[in-house]
């Protein structure tokens, strides 16, 4: 259960993001707890308020490549709202989500357009060359690779717990398929800063990761 101190620093957080809009007080905490209850659910071992308090405090350190700042920040805070591991839609249905919750604020559509947008490139973790605001996005979210061994393992941990309704060579075989696709790239991150700091300590993770879903196959 998140502290209350945590929650304060959150809510400290989201209040920031709106600022530029004149969102009001009232409308502005109403927000916080629709998202909040969305993060808290008990299926969620992740992909949770802690994630976006990651999420966002890794845009901060990369806020410098961003184009439209609150955006991305927006974005941040939608991108996983809805998160069903049995889905497909789980992006789209962010996105839709957000439009409807950003449109009641009352934040600019041409706002909202981006933030959807910036949403939807989450699904695949692709970013054009000069789309520097889903590069931000989309560093900031798979910042975690680059973690060190102990919060790795709490990651990948938790994600196991999230897709517990998978017998285990099912989710090993998923599970290789997706850190492969990564490692298959030129390049895992977008921002310079990431990709010189990150990108070595993520793939050296994901290698491992993969090594020991390996060893586990051959277990079962």
């Amino acid at each position: 259960m998140p502290t209350e101190n945590f929650m304060d620093i959150l809510f400290s957080n989201w209040q920031h993001t709106l600022q530029p809009f004149g969102v009001g007080q009232l409308a502005a905490e109403k927000a916080f707890n629709d998202l909040v209850a969305a993060y808290s659910s008990p299926s969620r071992y992740y992909h949770t308020l802690k994630h976006i308090h990651h999420l966002l405090s890794t845009i901060e350190i990369l806020q410098g490549y961003a184009n439209n700042l609150p955006a991305v920040q927006l974005a941040a805070w939608f991108h996983d709202v809805v998160y069903d591991t049995k889905a497909q839609d789980n992006e789209q249905r962010s996105a839709d989500y957000a439009f409807e919750l950003l449109s009641d604020l009352g934040i600019p559509e041409s706002t909202i357009t981006t933030v959807t947008r910036l949403i939807l490139n989450t699904k695949d973790h692709q970013a054009a060359v000069n789309d520097y605001d889903s590069q931000v996005l989309l560093d900031a979210d798979l910042a975690i690779l680059a973690a060190n061994s102990v919060h790795y393992l709490e990651y990948a941990h938790a994600i196991r717990q999230e897709y517990s309704w998978m017998s285990e060579g099912d989710y090993i075989t998923g599970r290789q398929q997706v850190l492969e696709r990564f490692l298959q790239r030129s390049r895992i991150y977008y921002t310079p800063l990431m990709l010189e700091f990150a990108e070595p300590s993520a793939r050296g993770n994901i290698q491992a990761e993969i090594k020991f879903l390996l060893m586990e196959f051959a277990v079962t």
